[in-house]
């Protein structure tokens, strides 16, 4: 039996994390990948876990940051996405950003050269066949509508929806750094950074307005088919944000703190564009916070009203494309099973979870737990207390029903945070009391502590010093 395959559906984050977790064990593994063979709306090449919206893996501060406590268990245990993010990084102040085909091109290789991996190119049409005993879904959110369609067959539940934004890239010689300028918020030095990763570009009151006012009326791309389909919080589009009151801007990706005008010290900005480098060679800027679902002649003639960027060149425009996820609560075990047909889990955004990081993560949940299966071992889930745990719980469980409508569900995307933990004692300093964030601040490090002692803890003799 340990000879037959784990077959995994999708070669994106989640699948090609699964599949390496699995044959890390020892279990060979089928992973089946429908590109070339059939494209996707968002996806432009064919290499295995490509990024299709931003280039970040969001905070690395594993001290109090939750997804950098999810990244430090991930490295702990041995990931492959972390381990190829490590050596693709491009500066990013706090944050930890990939060179986007550096990082694809790294992970593609490594399954490409494992000996117990085979890259299956082919369309999976339907469920995967009963003899396909431990098998894995990890589509994303870009399922093909054939499999889709089977998924909700199978589970008796309609899929929820929400829609997702992609933000633009611009050419960095087309930046004018005379009216803009590097820092960092905060000037804080991140993962192979300099305190100067960010180019920010200044916008004073009546440019910040005017800006505002273009952005709500500019004419959008529109979904009819998919109307009522909500946004997720974490990925709106910049004009939907601008339409939520004119100072969302300024309290979200356009906030001024932190910053100081190197070409006007003085002179306090009332709000700031950032772009950040998206690839290796520095030739290419993101637009962070800037997902839109503008039309493209719309999205040029905007974001060059932006100080910096008159004449700015895009090497691609922002974009908008559907996300699907399953009731994973209602349809999921703790292991990510099926409970209507053991042996078939689900990983990644389609179970419920939303970021880079977040799916990967669960892609290296499945694939042990798929390996362990297939070995006769034991699989005991994550600690709740753990980065994983809280996550895990969080698609398995961790939502609760609205009280004003019996039976809707209310399980929704989320990124791991700091709510989804168990809470955890803090003690003052003796004879001192907390003042501003202290309190805060020390509670998020004791909850990353915990976190990295239990997930030591369940890993066991796993991860070694170089892990750390």
């Amino acid at each position: 039996m340990i000879d037959k395959p784990i077959h995994i559906i999708g070669g994106g984050l989640a699948g090609s994390e699964a599949a390496w977790q699995a044959a890390q064990a020892g279990v060979p593994v089928i992973l089946h990948e429908m590109r070339p063979v059939r494209g996707t709306e968002a996806h432009r090449t064919d290499g295995l876990a490509e990024l299709v919206c931003s280039n970040s893996f969001r905070s690395d501060d594993a001290e109090t940051n939750a997804v950098g406590v999810l990244h430090a268990e991930m490295r702990l245990a041995r990931s492959l996405i972390m381990r190829a993010g490590d050596a693709n990084q491009v500066p990013a102040g706090g944050a930890l950003a990939v060179d986007r085909d550096g990082f694809s091109d790294a992970v593609t290789k490594a399954i490409e050269d494992h000996p117990l991996i085979t890259i299956a190119r082919e369309e999976v049409t339907g469920l995967p066949p009963e003899d396909w005993d431990q098998a894995i879904i990890a589509t994303g959110p870009l399922t093909a509508p054939a499999l889709a369609e089977a998924i909700a067959t199978q589970t008796d539940e309609k899929a929820l929806a929400f829609f997702d934004a992609i933000a633009p890239i611009v050419h960095f010689d087309s930046i004018d750094l005379d009216t803009c300028w590097f820092q960092s918020r905060y000037d804080k030095v991140g993962p192979g950074g300099t305190g100067k990763d960010y180019i920010n570009c200044p916008m004073d009151k009546a440019q910040y307005e005017a800006f505002i006012q273009a952005l709500i009326q500019g004419e959008k791309t529109e979904f009819k088919e998919w109307e009522g389909t909500p946004y997720f919080d974490g990925c709106l589009p910049i004009e939907v944000m601008a339409e939520r009151g004119p100072e969302t801007l300024r309290h979200g990706p356009m906030k001024p703190m932190g910053l100081t005008n190197a070409h006007q010290p003085d002179e306090k900005p009332y709000a700031v564009v950032q772009l950040r480098q998206d690839n290796a060679l520095g030739t290419l800027y993101n637009m962070v916070g800037f997902q839109t679902k503008l039309k493209y002649g719309e999205q040029a003639r905007i974001f060059r009203m932006i100080p910096g960027l008159e004449n700015a060149e895009f090497a691609r425009l922002g974009g908008l494309h559907r996300n699907t996820y399953i009731n994973s609560p209602a349809l999921l075990d703790p292991t990510l099973q099926l409970k209507s047909r053991p042996g078939l889990r689900f990983a990644g955004q389609i179970t419920g979870c939303e970021g880079y990081v977040e799916s990967a993560a669960i892609g290296l949940l499945a694939g042990r737990f798929a390996a362990a299966a297939r070995l006769g071992q034991a699989a005991p889930p994550p600690p709740l207390t753990t980065a994983f745990g809280a996550l895990l719980g969080h698609i398995t469980g961790g939502h609760i029903l609205s009280d004003d409508e019996p039976g809707k569900r209310s399980f929704q995307p989320m990124n791991i945070n700091f709510g989804l933990f168990p809470p955890v004692e803090v003690e003052k300093p003796e004879g001192k009391r907390f003042r501003g964030k202290e309190k805060s601040v020390a509670r998020k490090r004791a909850l990353s502590a915990r976190a990295l002692a239990d997930c030591r803890q369940w890993l066991g003799g796993e991860f070694s010093a170089a892990a750390e």
